[in-house]
């Protein structure tokens, strides 16, 4: 980043957003974080951040003080597998993260001094259920599946920031690799030895190495070309058998359990359905446009980072 900037995160104290606060403090930027617990936060980050709060209203002095914020980043949203989706859950899943992007966008408004680009959060939930083998850029469509409806409610939420002349980007992410978020709810049946591919194993899984994920977000921040939808995934998506494959050989482990599709549906209901049989083949396709470089395009690789380091 050429010029030190003022960024605005929500979603701050969570997997994606911690380690995102961290590199932009690296980079010697100004941070402000919306989280829901500020003291954990502090303790996190010590005196390095900005400031922070638990509500969008107790920030919005900084304009006032010539502290406008120049980037949002919206990362806000409670964690989609983290329970089975009884209506009360799902009802959460959309509040967590329309209520944010609607604080977000009440916060824009009021300011005077508008930020120059907000990235907010998405999924590649978005793109539903029913593709199959076809490969998914930016231009694919949704349905009606609730984890497509709900990113698409999402994206509209935020796009009222476009009547501002904002640059707004809608982050399709997937399945974001790390010390910590989905990989760290996989490990320990295959470190027993007990696991395996889901259901039939033909389905697709999109993934992204984090350090990828968090620098396809600077990427944005310092190329003013880009804006709109964009896929969040590495560029060689593969199927779930190949992903348990590749996971047991990291671990040392067997995987020849196979986690019948029946069992899955009975333990998580419809979100097993959604976001763990169906599976879709995302392609990053705006990135690969922008000139943007993986550092971990192969599973393989990104794994063994993973994993091993």
């Amino acid at each position: 980043m050429k010029n030190k900037k003022h960024y605005l995160v929500t979603g701050g104290s969570g997997f994606i957003g911690s380690q995102l606060c961290k590199t932009l403090l690296e980079k010697e930027q100004r941070v402000t974080v919306l989280t829901r617990t500020p003291q954990k936060t502090k303790a996190k980050f010590s005196a390095q951040l900005g400031s922070l709060a638990d509500h969008l209203v107790c920030i919005g002095h900084l304009d006032d003080f010539n502290q406008s914020v120049d980037i949002i980043i919206n990362l806000a949203g409670q964690g989609i597998m983290d329970k089975r989706w009884t209506e009360t859950i799902k009802q959460q899943l959309l509040d967590s993260r329309l209520n944010t992007t609607q604080a977000v966008v009440d916060y824009v408004k009021r300011c005077k001094n508008k930020p120059e680009l907000v990235i907010s959060g998405s999924a590649i939930g978005y793109y539903g259920m029913q593709h199959g083998d076809i490969r998914l850029d930016e231009t694919a469509q949704g349905d009606h599946s609730f984890a497509s409806q709900l990113c698409i409610e999402w994206e509209d939420k935020a796009k009222a920031l476009e009547v501002f002349g904002i640059r707004t980007c809608y982050l399709r992410t997937g399945i974001v690799l790390g010390k910590g978020g989905a990989l760290a709810k996989m490990l320990p049946p295959f470190k027993l030895g007990l696991g395996g591919k889901i259901g039939s194993g033909q389905q697709w899984m999109s993934w992204i190495h984090l350090n990828d994920l968090l620098n396809i977000i600077h990427f944005i921040c310092d190329n003013e070309t880009i804006e709109g939808v964009t896929n969040a995934t590495a560029s060689n998506p593969v199927r779930n058998r190949e992903f348990t494959k590749i996971l047991g050989k990291m671990l040392k482990r067997p995987t020849f359990i196979p986690m019948p599709a029946i069992v899955l549906k009975l333990m998580l209901g419809e979100g097993a359905e959604e976001l763990l049989l169906a599976g879709q083949r995302v392609v990053p396709k705006k990135m690969q446009e922008a000139g943007f470089v993986f550092q971990f395009p192969e599973l393989e690789k990104a794994m063994k980072d993973v994993i091993q380091n």
